[in-house]
């Protein structure tokens, strides 16, 4: 009957070499598998409040056309000035009342 093989010291060294770098992938991957989830937490995020600027930037158009239209049925068209808050109306385009005569 054989006792077996005894590996030598060396050899032993390196199986256990082998295996710590084994287990520090091990943890290293576990690191990035967390690292990655909360990024996709943060991009989730992200793109939630993108999604609501969005629809915030449409409502501010919105109000802004309804008030641009309120303003031009109580003052005309015409232009405001923001500094001094004075809105100057646009003068009226003169029609061509000018009539030519066409000879055939």
């Amino acid at each position: 009957m054989s006792d077996g093989t005894k590996f030598s010291e060396d050899e032993m060294k390196q199986i256990n070499e082998l295996q710590q770098t084994y287990i520090s992938i091990q943890n290293s991957l576990g690191q990035v598998s967390v690292a990655r989830m909360r990024l996709e937490q943060q991009l989730n995020t992200l793109d939630k409040d993108e999604v609501n600027m969005k629809n915030k930037f449409t409502e501010t158009q919105n109000k802004e056309r309804d008030f641009v239209d309120s303003i031009n049925k109580k003052y005309g068209d015409g232009n405001l000035d923001l500094g001094t808050g004075i809105f100057t109306p646009k003068s009226p385009v003169k029609e061509n009342t000018k009539k030519t005569d066409k000879t055939l």
